[in-house]
């Protein structure tokens, strides 16, 4: 294991560059953005080709770089790396899947229910000082709380969200 938590094999090589994509796409997308719109708003410092490049795992990006592109999608350099195994035991296949929350559909939910979660997921917000207002991505700490408002156990999470009609990539 490394200390990010990653095997030697998830570490090395053409799969890590694949993942660090993965992670470069979906910030990318939970940003609405293409990736002309990137080239563009980043002032061609990073161009379409280059980017899709990285996000396919074809090229591998540089620390200074991902720093760069980090600053402009103005979120932490981590949120940018793929997330380590987890070691724990409750319900760990649910916990790793990402559950991202469209926080404009959920905005016009009606009821006490989506009331406590908006108010819920704003403070999250600030503790990340992530407001890109549209949607938010849920770490796994924070995935008991939202069963709990929304009365549901965690591994029927994803499900009770698309019943609200708030999760993404549903």
């Amino acid at each position: 294991m490394t200390d990010a938590g990653l095997t030697e094999e998830q570490f090395d090589g053409e799969n890590y560059s694949t993942k660090v994509g993965e992670r470069l796409r979906l910030v990318r997308r939970q940003k609405r953005m293409s990736l002309q719109e990137v080239e563009a708003e980043s002032g061609h410092e990073f161009k379409a080709s280059v980017l899709g490049a990285y996000e396919r795992g074809e090229r591998s990006i540089s620390v200074p770089r991902l720093s760069r592109l980090a600053r402009f999608y103005e979120v932490p350099v981590g949120q940018l790396l793929p997330r380590g195994e987890s070691s724990g035991d409750e319900s760990a296949a649910n916990l790793d899947q990402q559950v991202t929350i469209d926080l404009d559909r959920l905005a016009r939910v009606p009821g006490a229910e989506a009331a406590v979660l908006g108010r819920f997921l704003t403070m999250i917000q600030g503790q990340r000082r992530e407001f890109n207002g549209s949607s938010l991505t849920i770490r796994r700490d924070d995935l008991r709380t939202i069963a709990c408002i929304l009365d549901t156990g965690v591994d029927e999470i994803s499900d009770r969200l698309d019943e609200l009609g708030v999760r993404l990539g549903a």
